[in-house]
């Protein structure tokens, strides 16, 4: 392909609740710009940016994906990007890239949840967009209930670019606001056709409110309108342009994405009113512990970063980079700001999905990939050696459900181990960890379909079997009052014996909270160089309590008296004793379970209140507070872990994905008796 400068290029997320059209929209894009020669589907499987063999099965992205077509002489990186909301890891890999947004939403006259969180998004994050609402061939398709839905919740910011010329309750073409004229769809492009006469008033009372909205985005657009009364199309699309750069307006137009209708009309949007890389705001990072601004010029000293990597068992590791600033080129030495490394660039890619084009260089603003760097991944910097600055890192969720991760078959542990750790080089979003209470180990992510998609690539990847169960919760125990015990140990099988006897004492409050010994004999009933095995027979029957096995906790273990031997008397003989002691003593000492509680932040619309609070409190949560921030209810509460469950499946449900949670361990505090009880036997009954 040619070279494109910087201000030749748009760099597009294609965002937006799952399954509404978003990798079809950029499988027409790419057949409009001869980037491919014919149309795939995602239900056939044969699309260019749904390759996985996951996302073919599901038929659902699971994966951003990247790919690049021509038009108008402007190249356009799409980036299409998984709706479903366990994937919400690669909308920040992607937007770190994407210089603007495309949001796909359905004709069906309401805004979808993902498409709603993805507008708030952009809003928030400053990120130009595109609404195109898609499926307007479809039965009981509203293309204008849609468009007033989405006026109703951004007001103003939503501007109209086509009046939709409508036949029945179906959308059959439009009138471009702007050039005044008129289209009819047809499969894979559309025709002009004069403006019907019964438009041509609504059309230019659109359009005057369109000239309104463009010269307020720019005082010197401001002064003509009021010296002219009007603006040219020229300073209406200059106007716009400044609007959707600075999130003022969010341009609307509809089609079909599966049958190529308006979509060739959406390109020719992205290509006026996106901004190129140059054309935004500098981009901010760190150099010599310092933030400083830096402009988005193929002139300037090379920086990019990491936003995405792909990993395979056989072609090895793919990085997609960003280049905010100079030109990277076949040949050179970078260094990796986040390693302190140096790395050689052998080949530059740029990608068609699966599918990877070698290039010489690639330019400030562009998107590309390299291979084979020995220590680079996602969110690391690659810079000159003489201009080294470091990036902002992506910011990506945190897990919010944790599972117990199993080999399917015995043996495989290790294996599936370096599998896992092999797709987190891909996926920043879960963590693989031994849980240091419970001994087992967990996998923490963002839902059930993330971890069960992980299961599978485990699976075709690396040949592993996996079976994934609900953790274990880490209870521990406790005594409520104090109690004195003798520990005897004796044993005489001829030749040397063993004997030695403890009186301890049992009561709560361990100076550090978890453990303390004190030595409180005197007369030498126990000889000094046996107290430190009674110690050490006492740190070991901690780790497993007297209910229930688990590790004991808050234990204060004052030994007061004793007896030796002084043949017989040996240190292995004092360790039994506190041991028997510790069984004994902390049985008569009213001995509890405990277990975790975790400190929970839930943000959802004000609506979902009642259903959460309702909730919380079949979940024995406490409510420690309420507030009410960016238009959100934030709820702050305490809730026993072996409650919380797959509280992010739950809520999800109740929220109907507008609700998102924050968790972090908190405390110990006892469990109810009913509850104990039940905890104790089926312990017991697994022993």
């Amino acid at each position: 392909m040619s070279n494109f400068t910087t201000s030749n290029i748009r760099n597009i997320a294609i965002v937006g609740h799952s399954g509404e059209g978003k990798t079809s929209l950029a499988e027409a894009m790419l057949f409009n710009g001869k980037s491919i020669d014919r149309l795939g589907r995602t239900l056939d499987g044969n699309t260019v940016m749904d390759y996985d063999e996951q996302e073919i099965a599901k038929k659902i992205s699971i994966s951003l994906s990247v790919a690049y077509t021509a038009w108008r002489d402007t190249k356009i990186n799409i980036i299409d990007v998984p709706g479903f909301y366990d994937f919400e890891g690669e909308t920040e890999e992607a937007m770190r890239a994407a210089n603007g947004a495309v949001l796909v939403a359905d004709a069906n006259g309401s805004v979808s949840v993902g498409a709603e969180k993805m507008v708030d998004y952009c809003l928030r994050n400053r990120k130009p967009l595109i609404i195109f609402i898609n499926g307007i061939d479809k039965e009981n398709a509203n293309f204008v209930s849609t468009v007033e839905a989405f006026r109703n919740m951004y007001g103003r910011k939503i501007a109209t670019m086509h009046a939709p010329i409508m036949e029945g309750n179906k959308m059959k073409g439009y009138v471009s606001i702007i050039s005044s004229k008129a289209y009819e769809f047809t499969k894979g492009g559309r025709i002009s056709i004069p403006v019907p006469a019964e438009m041509a008033g609504n059309v230019q009372a659109i359009k005057n409110g369109l000239i309104e909205a463009a010269a307020e985005n720019s005082d010197e657009l401001l002064d003509k309108y009021f010296s002219d009364g009007t603006l040219s199309n020229d300073d209406i699309i200059a106007g716009i342009k400044l609007g959707v750069a600075a999130g003022d307006c969010i341009p609307v137009m509809g089609g079909s994405a599966l049958q190529n209708m308006g979509v060739i009309n959406l390109m020719e949007e992205i290509v006026d009113l996106m901004p190129a890389p140059d054309e935004l705001p500098p981009e901010k990072a760190e150099k010599d512990g310092a933030e400083i601004e830096v402009k988005c010029d193929a002139a300037a000293p090379f920086a990019a970063q990491v936003f995405k990597t792909t990993v395979d068992p056989f072609v090895g590791k793919l990085n997609m980079l960003k280049v905010f600033s100079g030109t990277l080129k076949s040949g050179m030495t970078v260094v990796n700001m986040t390693t302190g490394e140096k790395e050689r660039i052998n080949q530059i890619y740029l990608l068609k999905g699966k599918k990877q084009e070698a290039v010489d260089e690639l330019a400030a603003g562009d998107i590309g990939a390299v291979s084979k760097l020995n220590a680079t991944n996602t969110g690391d910097t690659l810079c000159d050696e003489n201009f080294r600055i470091t990036f902002r890192p992506i910011a990506f969720p945190k897990p919010v459900l944790t599972l117990a991760i199993y080999a399917g078959k015995s043996g495989d542990e290790d294996k599936i181990f370096q599998g896992l750790n092999r797709l987190a080089e891909e996926d920043y979003t879960f963590k693989v960890e031994k849980d240091k209470e419970t001994g087992e180990m967990v996998i923490r992510g963002q839902g059930e379909t993330q971890l069960e998609v992980l299961s599978k690539k485990l699976k075709s990847k690396f040949g592993c079997d996996v079976v994934l169960t609900d953790p274990k919760i880490a209870y521990r125990e406790t005594i409520r009052s104090a109690a004195e015990a003798e520990g005897k140990h004796k044993k005489q099988s001829g030749g040397a014996g063993q004997f030695g006897v403890v009186n301890i004492r049992f009561e709560p409050g361990a100076a550090d909270g978890e453990f303390e010994f004190v030595d409180a004999v005197v007369g030498g009933a126990v000889p000094r160089q046996f107290i430190p095995a009674v110690e050490k027979g006492l740190r070991e029957a901690v780790k497993k309590g007297v209910l229930a096995g688990y590790p004991m906790t808050n234990l204060k273990c004052t030994l007061f008296d004793g007896k030796y031997h002084p043949v017989d008397s040996k240190e292995v003989a004092f360790v039994s004793a506190a041991k028997l002691a510790y069984e004994e003593g902390c049985l008569k000492a009213r001995p509890v379970l405990l277990e975790p509680i975790y400190k929970v932040k839930v943000i959802v619309p004000e609506s979902y209140m009642g259903d959460i609070l309702g909730d919380m409190n079949k979940r024995r949560g406490r409510i420690l507070g309420m507030d009410l921030i960016d238009a959100k209810q934030v709820i702050n509460a305490e809730v026993p872990l072996a409650d919380l469950g797959r509280y992010a499946t739950d809520l999800r449900s109740m929220t109907q994905g507008r609700g998102r949670f924050e968790s972090e361990f908190s405390h110990y505090e006892e469990v109810p008796a009913p509850m104990q009880e039940k905890i104790v036997k089926e312990a017991n009954a697994n022993k």
